[in-house]
């Protein structure tokens, strides 16, 4: 079980230092954006490039990243090549939970997902977070229980910031 006090920060500040591309989605992306619920995890999108790919290898190994889930002694070698031959992989790190999205069901390509984004300074770091009309695809897409009650939630959120102001 994950700490009650889980901080993202320095997992955001490895990527950041690695000069990473990548957009902030999932539960972390609902909180930025005004959600209720909590999460124990880091869940990223990223670009697909060689070159970040490249990057992103040595973060997560600058992270101690393990596959999560995986067998021990199970032959893993972290570098962009690695990457590149996957798209989605849930790894567990020295900072807690870090999940590396390539493509995530329900999302636009990187590009857009970035470009309809915002950048939010939140946590200690300035961080691009998925817009919250993907974010509500991506957990419809989901589809678990727990994603859909919180897909609920963001639509809720995204009309009461529709609706127009009273005038004073």
């Amino acid at each position: 079980m994950q700490d009650p006090e889980f901080d993202p920060r320095p997992i955001f500040e490895a990527l950041l230092r690695h000069d990473v591309n990548f957009v902030v989605i999932g539960g972390l992306a609902g909180t930025a954006h005004g959600s209720a619920y909590n999460t124990e995890d880091v869940d990223v999108a990223y670009e697909r490039s060689r070159n970040n790919l490249s990057k992103l290898a040595d973060a997560l190994v600058e992270l101690g990243a393990t596959l999560r889930g995986a067998p021990p002694g199970l032959p893993f070698q972290l570098d962009a090549e690695t990457l590149e031959a996957g798209m989605n992989f849930t790894f567990d790190t020295r900072l807690g939970p870090l999940d590396i999205l390539g493509e995530p069901a329900g999302a636009p390509r990187y590009e857009e997902l970035r470009n309809s984004g915002s950048s939010e300074s939140i946590w200690g770091v300035t961080i691009r977070i998925a817009a919250l009309d993907h974010l509500i695809a991506m957990k419809e897409a989901a589809a678990r229980p727990r994603d859909l009650t919180m897909a609920a939630e963001y639509r809720t959120i995204a009309d009461l910031r529709r609706e127009p102001e009273e005038p004073s």
